[in-house]
This record gives C-alpha cells, structure tokens and sequence, in this order.
C-alpha cells in the first residue's frame, strides 16, 4: 500500500523531569532574553506555582514582569493588553506558566510583538509574516499539549467564535515539564484536561491527514494516558503518573500539529466560544458521540485505540472490536463524574444553527475521518444534547 507524502516539522525543545522548572531561568539565558514577560492566570499565582520559577529567573538575574489577567477562552482583547504591557516593560520574551488559556495568549502576545495589526486578521493557516519574539512554556496541565503545536486559539467576543492561528512559526522555542507543578490538580481539572490530551491523541490518530510519523506519536499517547489518567485522578500526588501525563499531552500535541484534529474540535470550539464552557470538559463529553459517527470510517484504527486503552478484543469482528474503543472511553469518563451529555454543560439547543455554521467554519470537519457536511454535525450535537449513543 502506498503511502500519502507527508512533511514533519517540529522545532520546539522539550525538557522534561521532577522540579526541572526550578532551572527555567539557566535555560531562558541560553536564548539570549534579558527580560521575561510571564503570562499566566491568577489562579495559578494563587497557588504559587510561579514562586521556585521566580527563584531561578532572579538567580541568573533575569528582570521580568508577569501579566496574570488570563481568563479560560482567551480573548483577543487578553492578547492585546498583554501586548501593550510588554511593551510597556521592554520584554523580549514570553513565558506561558499554566494551561491551554495562558499558552494560547502568551503566543498570541509573542506574535503580535513582531506583526502589525490585531491577531484576529491571523486566523487561518500561514498568515503570521514575522517570526515571534521567544516563546516558553511551562504547562501545570496535563492537556492542551500547546507546548508542542504550532497553533493558538483567540476567542472574538463580538462574535462568539473561537478562531485558530496556525503558523510553524508558533512552534515554542523550549517547553518545561515539570510533574511537580500539576500534583495540586483538582481532581475535576485533572479529569478534563486529560480527557483533552486523549482526545487530541485519538483525532490525531485517525484524522485524514494522518501520517505514520503522526500515528506514532497519537498512540503512544493514547497507550500513556489509558494506563495514567485514572490514577492521576484517584491518586493525585502520584508524581511517575503526573509526569506520565504531562509527556502524553505533549506527545499528542506533536501528532496533532502535524495532523490536524477532527470533530470533536469543531464543535467544542463553539461551545467554548458561544457559552464559554471550558475546553478539555466539552472534548471529553463529545468525544464518544463523535467517535460512534466516525465508526464505520475507521473501524481498524478504533480497534487499535480500544486495545491501547486496555480493551480485550480476542474473538471479536473488527466492527465489535472498534465498539470496544467507545466503550473505553464512555468508562473513563464515568469513573471520573465527567457528564454523559452536553446539556449537563449548559449548552442551549437554541444555539443550534450558530453551533452548527460556527463548526462548519474549522478546517477539522474536513480532515475528519468521516465525511461531514452541515447536517451531521447538526445531528452529532442533538445526539450529544439527550446523551443518545444510537446510530448516527
């Protein structure tokens, strides 16, 4: 069997281990910075995970300033007074403390610091002109896997739509995994955003751009994360499975900059952008319904997912063996209270046509595995609504 052509690109330096985030300011002075913007959210101040990170930046003598106005679905307007605030402190370079929210506007800001305009005028595939100033990223989530991916999410509130920025510009220049960071995780964020990272890791794999570079990398996460993510839930300060996670996620970003995603991420975009429902829960609730549209269309892929995750096959037709995949995943999501529809997530099916152009509108829906047009996914989302696992 022939092979599609493909290209791999990946520039971002990863360095993973225990407390490694406590050496971020050596690793920053390797790039040349003499001065560091932080974006991150208040919530993680709070919690002061910024504090050894803050040790090591003042112990190579690193001035930097931190900008913690975050809030989850990023808006443009975030992105631009973080802009202005850099530029108000001369930094020359960002660095993202937190989840997928702090990640997407720290590239946002980066990005804007050497492009003219406003980054709403980004959205689509190739339009960033300039290269960003530095990007670092120190995840303390295990999901959004932005640390490794060549895009960034903005919300335009006048609109109520969530756009995507892809440029191999916004690749990161270092990402730091450090498990010690996420050990504090609510057990409800460690469910959601790991339930994201399998996500990306199972659209990746299937998605129609899909390479064997790209598969590679999706399964191996989606092997880690069906062997890590419940006990991270269950067990929380369990620092082998955090960081188990946190390389998963990472992986999954791999796969998925260079694959693309699929339903799952065109329509929770517009939840996120419609009622501001936070990323990683609207992928876990969606994934099954959509993963049972998809079925027919990837059936041995599914099967390859289910015995990842630990389902036995033995005996059973490549159509049953697929099924096993939903399964695995509808149990996961049980075992850690994440709800079995999108009603439970404040979703109004009023919304429905907006959630559905809104969703037409990602460049997901045509490298997902299934064809899908405008009524599928007006289906997708009905079935997801009453929590209707039947037939699509």
């Amino acid at each position: 069997m022939s092979l599609m052509p493909f290209t791999y690109f990946m520039p971002t330096r990863v360095e993973s281990g225990n407390r490694i985030s406590e050496k971020t300011g050596e690793m920053i002075k390797e790039l040349g910075a003499a001065r560091v913007l932080i974006v991150t959210d208040k919530g993680v101040r709070a919690a002061k995970l910024l504090e050894g990170i803050e040790k090591s930046l003042e112990h190579v003598d690193l001035d930097y300033e931190i900008y913690d106005q975050v809030e989850p679905n990023p808006s443009a307007e975030t992105i631009h007074r973080g802009l202005e605030y850099l530029k108000q402190h001369k930094s020359e370079a960002v660095l993202a403390i937190g989840g997928g929210s702090s990640i997407d506007t720290a590239k946002g800001i980066a990005t804007m610091a050497t492009n003219a305009g406003h980054i709403l005028d980004y959205e689509g595939v190739g339009r960033i002109k300039n290269t960003p100033i530095p990007i670092i990223v120190i995840p303390t989530t295990a999901g959004t896997g932005s640390e490794t991916t060549n895009s960034t999410v903005v919300t335009n509130k006048e609109t109520s739509f969530k756009l995507g920025v892809l440029s191999s510009k916004l690749f990161p220049n270092l990402a730091i995994l450090d498990p010690s960071l996420t050990v504090r995780l609510p057990q409800e964020i460690t469910a959601a955003t790991g339930m994201d990272a399998l996500t990306h890791a199972i659209e990746s794999y299937t998605s129609k751009a899909a390479s064997p570079v790209s598969q590679a990398f999706a399964m191996q996460a989606i092997k880690m994360i069906g062997k890590n993510l419940t006990k991270t839930y269950f067990v929380g300060t369990d620092i082998e499975s955090r960081e188990q996670m946190l390389v998963a996620s990472m992986l999954a970003g791999v796969a998925f900059s260079q694959s693309r995603l699929g339903n799952v991420h065109a329509i929770s975009h517009t939840f996120g952008g419609v009622f501001n429902i936070p990323h990683g829960i609207a992928n876990a609730v969606l994934l099954p319904f959509v993963m049972k549209f998809n079925l027919r269309a990837c059936t041995d892929q599914y099967k390859d997912i289910a015995i990842a995750l630990g389902k036995s096959v033995s005996g059973l037709s490549t159509i049953e063996a697929a099924e096993k995949a939903i399964e695995a995943v509808i149990e996961m999501n049980q075992a850690m209270k994440i709800p079995l529809n999108i009603k439970e997530l404040g979703v109004s099916i009023e919304f429905l046509p907006k959630l559905v152009e809104d969703s037409m509108r990602s460049g997901n829906v045509f490298v997902n595995p299934r064809l899908t047009n405008s009524s599928d996914i007006k289906l997708i989302i009905e079935k997801a609504y009453k929590g209707d696992l039947g037939d699509c």
